[in-house]
C-alpha cells in the first residue's frame, strides 16, 4: 500500500509539475502564485511548518472566508520560497503587490497577506484593515513556525478591522481550502485516486488560468 501511495504521489506531482513548468520558465517563476490558485495558504519549503500549525492556519483562513473576509496567506521564510524572484525577499509589501497581480486574475475577491521574518505585506484590504496591518508586531519567533504563528495572530486582527470578526479557531477538527499537508499514514485506493484526480484538476486549472492571462496581456 505504501508503494502504491508513493507511485500515485509521483504521478500526481509529475502532472502538476508539467502544468506549471511553462510558468516557471517565465520571468516570474513564483511558487506562491501557482499554489495559491488552489489553496488558501502557501507554506515555506524548508523548514516545514509543523502539522498542527498548518491545520490551525488552514482552518483560520477557511473561517475568514466564511466570515466574508476571503484571504490568501503567503509565508515566505527565505529567498528560496520566492523561486525566480529572490530579490523581493525582506520586501514584504513589494512582494505582496507583485503576488496580488499574479493571482488576482483568478479571483479578484481574495485578499492577501504576506508574512516574512521582517514584517508584513497586504493587498486588497479595506483602508481600516490596511491601517491595522501597519501596526502588527513583527514575527517574534524565527523559522517557519514563527511565521505561521504570526499569521495566526494577524488574520483575526485584519478581519476584525475590516468588520468581519472570525472568532476563535481550532485546527484539530480539520480545515477547508487547505494547502500543504503534514504527511503520514497509508493511503487507501480511494484516497490515492482522489489524490491523482485532484492533481489533474489543479493542473488543468493552472493551465487554463495561464492561457487566459496570456490572452489578456
Amino acid at each position: 500500500m505504501a508503494k502504491r501511495f508513493v507511485i500515485g504521489l509521483a504521478v500526481a506531482t509529475a502532472i502538476v509539475a508539467a502544468a506549471v513548468a511553462p510558468g516557471r520558465a517565465r520571468a516570474d517563476g513564483d511558487p506562491a502564485s501557482d499554489m495559491l490558485l488552489a489553496q488558501n495558504v502557501f507554506y515555506p519549503f524548508s523548514p516545514a511548518v509543523s502539522a498542527g500549525l498548518q491545520r490551525t492556519l488552514n482552518a483560520e483562513a477557511a473561517a475568514a472566508g466564511r466570515a466574508h473576509f476571503p484571504i490568501k496567506v503567503a509565508l515566505i521564510e527565505s529567498p528560496v520560497d520566492l523561486g525566480a524572484i529572490p530579490s523581493l525577499f525582506a520586501k514584504p509589501q513589494q512582494y505582496a503587490t507583485f503576488l496580488d497581480q499574479e493571482i488576482s486574475f483568478a479571483n479578484s475577491k481574495d485578499l492577501l497577506l504576506v508574512v516574512m521574518p521582517n514584517g508584513y505585506g497586504v493587498a486588497g484590504l479595506t483602508p481600516p484593515a490596511t491601517s491595522a496591518a501597519t501596526s502588527l508586531a513583527k514575527p517574534a519567533e524565527r523559522g517557519s513556525d514563527g511565521l505561521a504563528r504570526a499569521a495566526l495572530a494577524a488574520v483575526p486582527k485584519l478581519a476584525a478591522a475590516a468588520g468581519h470578526p472570525i472568532g476563535a479557531v481550532s485546527g484539530t477538527t480539520g480545515s477547508a481550502g487547505s494547502g500543504a499537508g503534514s504527511g503520514g499514514g497509508g493511503a487507501t485506493p480511494t484516497g490515492l485516486a482522489a489524490l491523482v484526480a485532484g492533481a489533474v484538476v489543479i493542473a488543468g486549472g493552472v493551465m487554463w488560468f495561464r492561457r487566459r492571462r496570456a490572452q489578456i496581456r
